[in-house]
């Protein structure tokens, strides 16, 4: 099992018809070679599944990716701790992330956002 680290940024919308390559998400999860989330093998590797939230003029937020009940993987800030803040992904249990793919997220303020794949690379080893 390998970890990889997939990047995410902002897909084209009203405010940005351009998209925006510095607004965005790196983050760590195993994968599965069709490139779906390996939840037992994000079971075994919980600690390094980490996440960075990126956006233009804000700092860097750190955290966690999780398992919610039910199925939900989401975004976990560490500072945060409040399970209101989590940012959960729209149907990340069914999505395949390849470069190109698009994902959705509902972040922190409520709003749901469009992402673009825009990598998918191996995690170096711990």
């Amino acid at each position: 099992m390998t970890l990889s680290i997939i990047r995410l940024e902002l897909a084209r919308d009203q405010e940005y018809p351009d998209g925006s390559s510095t607004k965005g998400y790196e983050f760590v999860l195993p994968l599965t070679v069709e490139g779906h989330i390996d939840a037992e093998a994000w079971r075994q590797n919980k600690k390094r599944c980490r996440v960075r939230r990126f956006w233009e003029d804000e700092p860097d937020e750190q955290g966690h990716v999780i398992h919610r009940p039910g199925g939900t993987w989401a975004f976990h800030y560490d500072l945060q701790g409040d399970p209101d803040e989590d940012e959960p992904g729209f149907k990340f249990d069914s999505h395949a992330f390849h470069p190109g793919e698009y994902v959705s997220l509902r972040e922190q303020d409520g709003e749901m956002r469009t992402f673009r794949v825009v990598t998918v690379k191996p995690a170096p080893a711990p």
